[in-house]
């Protein structure tokens, strides 16, 4: 049986920057099934009173982008929550635990990728907090691994020296990169320029850093948060 595997993220382009090449080989070398969860609307932080309106026709298109990109992975299983961009904590935290419980337990995926709750940004911190609630041990025999994943221009701007994150497990992504790179173009809008880490060149790097700390040309590092031998 093929294994599932489950990537949660906070705002569109985060899973692509977060493990795009792991879900590309997750999906073309391994032949798993690989679903996504983006759990905010992104766009609307943008503005000073959350304006959905006013921003539907940009949403829209972000949402499009965000399919594309993903199909250029292999993936075609995306959800979107439409939890309003940067203000997850204006929402009850057990309302955000039961949404992604209740896609967990239909699922069932062996494997669950997701933001480290090191990084800077409230949205990835809490949907770290979040899946983890949603995945504690019970009733989920189905699940092997809980990884966090990094997000340049995020994960290391995080200022606190008891949040730091520190990688211990990493997959060689290769032969990966230029599908990452590929599909991040569907998100042209949110990178920026070099020497922006969110930039083309800035992923490129941290990827080839990640790399070298494991002896490929190219790889993502991440987080081991919990695993089960069966």
């Amino acid at each position: 049986m093929k294994k599932k595997i489950l990537v949660i993220a906070a705002h569109p382009d985060d899973e692509i920057l977060g493990c795009g090449g792991s879900m590309a080989m997750h999906k073309k070398k391994l032949n798993e099934d690989v679903f996504v969860v983006i759990l905010g609307e992104g766009i609307t932080s943008r503005d000073k009173i959350r304006n959905t309106k006013l921003r539907k026709k940009q949403l829209k298109n972000l949402k499009e982008r965000a399919l594309k990109a993903n199909r250029v992975l292999g993936v075609k299983n995306v959800k979107f929550l439409d939890i309003p961009d940067n203000r997850f904590d204006s929402l009850n935290f057990l309302d955000i635990v039961k949404s992604i419980e209740n896609i967990v337990f239909k699922l069932k995926p062996n494997i669950v990728y997701t933001h480290s709750g090191f990084d800077l940004n409230i949205d990835h911190k809490i949907t770290s907090d979040a899946v983890v609630t949603a995945l504690r041990p019970q009733n989920n025999k189905f699940l092997e691994k809980i990884i966090f994943f990094e997000i340049p221009s995020s994960t290391e701007w995080e200022s606190s020296q008891k949040k730091i994150f520190q990688p211990n497990y990493y997959n060689n992504i290769e032969n990966y990169l230029s599908l990452k790179i590929k599909a991040l173009k569907h998100y042209s809008p949110e990178m920026k320029k070099w020497p922006h880490p969110r930039s083309y060149k800035g992923i490129k790097l941290i990827s080839e850093l990640r790399g070298g700390q494991v002896g490929f040309k190219a790889a993502e590092s991440f987080y081991l948060c919990r695993q089960i031998n069966k």
